[in-house]
């Protein structure tokens, strides 16, 4: 018998998990795409028990792969992108599709909100937005667009939350997610405030008891042991927030070190311990949270643009058929062949500048009502230059904010680190580097998000002492510096990019009550 771990990761367009030993090989990885729904505008949404199949099958095919006895794995750990919300009634059953976290249908309640608690005090208590959609607005959705239902919901769990449940048949959080619940949780105090809970309608019954994330909080049931092959009895940690798990995958553990992935939410990292930074004008602009090591005293900032990897997505499914057949019929990925033609066109897009708003957009302008624009389109820009605009427009909405951070004096270590999604694009990450005009590496090891996970069910069972051994397993390759004259070119672009949402940033408002969105 050897000591093995498992994580899971549930990302916005598909979930990851992994089997690794204590050396930190990767004895087996599975990887299963899901549908979204967007049955309204504004509205993002998966199954919820889709999530307990994918989970089913890629344990078993973990399993398989790594041709050992279930019974040698000490301990697991389950992560997901935040802010998302699986409702439960007291059975444990799904009350309605899980939310994710490009669910933008709350927009009423969040003006109600600004209007009677006030911006500038719920600032005060998250150092979040309520722009971010967490999971209290969206319970009050709930309560006033589906009371009947909203009154049968038992707790309003993540992602993670719900597979952790479904595991061990305990409703928890974590410190490090409660932030995604936002509107009356303090950052600093890591508490909700019951009285403001009393004032907005929700019950604090409805959010789940939180705990560290390496507390292990149960263990895998009989019952989950049969659909899973586990064995019952399996140690399950806490869990974390996916970009932490990440960011443990990639050694990225120290102040001030930085990572970033492109998969369908585009976003970067930073870690940081004071925590003022969080309450400034610059951190209330961003995502902040604690840290999954030492998450009492180290925190983490994430600027993040909503349809990041998703926009070339987009742009695969709905206008990519050639390229998709290709793929289907000689196994050429889609994704390589519009790199290709993307790869043709030179800095700039000859003059081709996008948008990336597909599903609004949150930070630096956390703006619900924005949406994708094309500027610049003429005869001779073909499939490549909007490729290649899309790729440079992702760039500009990350570096964005990069700028501000910069600015702001926080600590910042390069390289910065690309870990997940399109960052597997040579010219993608050539783009980034460019545009934020440092160098960037890549992390040679693929597995992401559930390495992170299963490195903390490692500590949490005592497997491992600490995280250290992440940063020595965290190998980096293609090292990229930005080439000369190039972050000057996309300066241009990028002013261009600043003035055209400045611009239609009314008619985004106007189109939004058009649509009856406002």
């Amino acid at each position: 018998m050897s000591d093995t771990l498992l994580g899971i990761d549930y990302g916005t367009g598909g979930a990851k998990a992994a089997i690794i030993n204590v050396n930190g090989d990767v004895l087996g990885f599975a990887f299963r795409e899901y549908p979204f729904f967007h049955e309204k505008p504004g509205w993002s949404e998966h199954e919820a028990m889709g999530y307990w199949s994918v989970c089913c099958e890629m344990i078993q095919e973990c399993l398989a792969k790594a041709r050992i006895d279930s019974r040698d794995i000490r301990g697991m750990a389950v992560s997901s992108a935040l802010p998302s919300m699986v409702m439960v009634d007291k059975q444990g059953a799904p009350i309605h599709r899980a939310y994710n976290l490009m669910d933008r249908r709350a927009t009423r309640e969040v003006a109600w909100l600004k209007e009677h608690i006030g911006e500038e005090r719920i600032k005060r208590i998250t150092a979040n937005r309520i722009e971010d959609h967490p999971a209290i607005v969206n319970l009050l959705w709930e309560k006033r667009n589906r009371p009947d239902s909203f009154a049968r919901i038992d707790k309003a769990l993540t992602i993670d939350g719900f597979i952790t449940m479904m595991l061990t048949g305990k409703r928890v959080s974590t410190y490090s997610a409660a932030p995604f619940y936002g509107v009356a949780y303090h950052l600093a105090e890591e508490r909700f405030d019951a009285g403001l809970l009393d004032e907005i309608g929700i019950s604090p019954d409805l959010i789940p008891a939180l705990h560290r994330c390496e507390d292990i909080i149960g263990e895998v049931t009989s019952e989950a042991a049969a659909a899973t092959g586990l064995a019952a009895g399996t140690p399950v940690a806490a869990g974390q927030v996916d970009f932490n798990a990440s960011c443990i995958a990639a050694g990225i553990i120290e102040e001030g070190d930085i990572m970033s992935n492109l998969g369908t939410v585009g976003n970067f990292g930073v870690i940081f311990k004071n925590i003022d930074f969080a309450y400034s004008d610059v951190g209330l602009s961003m995502i902040n949270l604690p840290f999954t090591i030492d998450s009492q005293h180290t925190y983490m900032t994430i600027p993040s643009t909503t349809t990041g990897g998703q926009s070339i997505r987009y742009l695969r499914d709905q206008f990519s058929q050639y390229e998709i057949e290709v793929e289907r019929v000689l196994g050429i990925s889609s994704y390589d062949l519009l790199n290709m033609e993307a790869a043709k066109i030179p800095v700039g897009s000859d003059g081709l500048v996008i948008l990336p708003y597909l599903m609004g957009e949150r930070t630096p302008i956390w703006d619900t009502t924005a949406r994708g624009v094309i500027f610049g389109l003429s005869l001779n820009h073909g499939k490549g230059h909007l490729v290649r605009a899309m790729m440079e427009a992702v760039a500009y909405a990350l570096y964005d904010s990069y700028r501000l951070i910069e600015q702001s004096g926080l600590r910042l270590s390069t390289p910065i680190v690309l870990n997940e999604g399109g960052a597997v694009s040579t010219l993608w990450r050539q783009i980034i580097t460019d545009v934020f005009n440092v160098p960037t590496v890549l992390v040679k090891r693929r597995t992401g998000a559930p390495f992170g996970d299963a490195v903390l069910a490692g500590v949490a069972t005592g497997i491992f002492e600490d995280y250290a051994g992440a940063k020595e397993w965290a190998e980096t390759i293609d090292r990229m510096e930005p080439i000369p004259g190039h972050h000057e070119q996309y300066m241009e672009y990028f002013a261009i990019y600043k003035s055209i949402y400045e611009h239609v940033k009314p008619d985004f408002q106007t189109l939004a009550r058009l649509r009856g969105q406002l």
